[in-house]
């Protein structure tokens, strides 16, 4: 597997851990217990602006050109995983209203959060599958090694000269922040 391919499978796996673990934080209806806000928002966040920063930038700026010109007739199949991308921005923003909703109106605002996050979850997670199912086998077929080449230098990020961490380490630490706040056995939180 190349450096590319890597990199963005294990940016699928963080997405959909954060994903699938998300509703699984929100307390039930009448059960008594205080929904933790800070971490709904610090994976909300995560969710939100890791993809638009980070991944789909790798995706559609190096990853889809490449494929473009050396598969013309993966346009069809590109062009929906573009707009999907932009459509993201919706959902995202859907879904950060209602969490804030949530949080400020009460528990009136409940269902619509979970039906956002239930609602995003599905969206991603199948556009992330399309992309593992269809885009990185083709992508492993047609791109040549020059290409693959090209991609690795791209897609390794260089180290800030001044902090001499990559741009990918503030996510990777809000990354761990949540995975240390998910209480057992989601996470490794106090339970």
């Amino acid at each position: 597997m190349t450096a590319t391919l890597k990199i963005l499978r294990d940016e699928h796996a963080a997405l959909a851990a954060m994903l699938r673990t998300l509703p699984l934080l929100v307390p039930r209806a009448g059960d008594g217990r205080t929904p933790d806000f800070a971490l709904l928002r610090d994976m909300v966040f995560y969710v939100a602006d890791f993809p638009e920063r980070q991944h789909h930038r790798k995706e559609s700026e190096l990853l889809f050109p490449k494929l473009r010109a050396r598969a013309p007739w993966s346009r069809e199949l590109l062009d929906r995983l573009e707009e999907e991308h932009a459509r993201g921005e919706f959902w995202i923003r859907t879904l950060e209203h209602a969490l804030t909703a949530w949080e400020v109106i009460g528990d009136a605002r409940r269902e619509a959060f979970e039906s956002a996050v239930r609602r995003y979850t599905e969206f991603y997670l199948e556009h992330m599958a399309l992309e593992e199912r269809e885009v990185m086998p083709l992508a492993v077929q047609v791109l040549t090694p020059a290409d693959w080449a090209e991609l690795d230098g791209a897609l390794v990020p260089e180290p800030d000269p001044i902090t001499g961490l990559g741009p990918e380490e503030a996510y990777r630490a809000l990354f761990d922040r949540i995975v240390f706040t998910v209480p057992p056995p989601l996470g490794l939180g106090r339970g």
